[in-house]
């Protein structure tokens, strides 16, 4: 396929890890838009951290894209707030506009500013997010929508900043768009068929391990610990 611009890039945002709302956890999901070209390394880009590296970060997760064209929707689905006010509300690292879920497969190959990355997964929202807005159910409300967002890989490193272009290089799973793989995730969770055609697919090892699971066993796990999180007060 020839090159093609998907999206433009409004903003890239790095973030600090720092004590959140919970005892005993950390967090850099306050991401704070970046001047100037960002480099682009193996597990992200320079300067951000991650609050807790056992579920955040790493090559597979190495940079979180989100579509700034849902934040009309959540607007009118929580109200005006605040945080939908400027790029970084969902923590994201690249803010685009011109590009949402729909328009993505997994195994998409970009170019990012002068990087090449790769799509790794759809992001699985979590308990932080629904502390961020003070909505007790935002995380679930984000996993339900499928407006989540989703993760890049690096396959080669460069530079990216604001005003760039993100242009589809590559789609060599062009059956597999990332709402059709959340939904096997979420909804049609037991499909059989859908899950073997899944494992077909380049996955990340923690979604092979729960599609082949599945088959195995004829049981969808429970996303609780994730969505709820330590069981205490917010301090919000």
């Amino acid at each position: 396929m020839s090159a093609q611009v998907i999206a433009r890039i409004e903003a890239v945002l790095t973030g600090t890890a720092l004590p959140y709302t919970r005892p005993g956890s950390r967090s850099a999901i306050a991401k704070q838009p970046r001047q100037g070209p960002v480099t682009v390394g193996p597990e992200g880009l320079e300067g951000d951290e991650q609050g807790d590296r056992r579920v955040h970060g790493g090559p597979d997760k190495a940079i979180h894209h989100y579509a700034r064209d849902h934040y009309a929707a959540w607007a009118a689905e929580i109200g005006a707030h605040p945080l939908l006010g400027q790029p970084g509300a969902f923590g994201e690292n690249i803010s685009t506009t011109g590009v949402t879920e729909a328009g993505i497969c997994l195994g998409d190959r970009l170019r990012l500013g002068t990087a090449v990355v790769e799509v790794a997964q759809g992001r699985q929202p979590c308990w932080k997010l629904s502390d961020r807005f003070g909505v007790p159910d935002m995380a679930r409300r984000v996993q339900d929508s499928g407006r989540s967002g989703w993760y890049y890989r690096v396959i080669e490193t460069g530079q990216v900043q604001a005003g760039d272009d993100l242009v589809l290089l590559e789609r060599p799973h062009a059956d597999w768009p990332l709402p059709r793989l959340m939904d096997l995730l979420y909804r049609r969770t037991l499909d059989q068929d859908e899950l073997r055609a899944a494992l077909t697919l380049p996955l990340v090892p923690s979604w092979q391990r729960t599609f082949e699971r599945r088959l195995e066993q004829g049981q969808t796990e429970s996303w609780e610990s994730r969505l709820q999180g330590p069981q205490a007060s917010t301090g919000a």
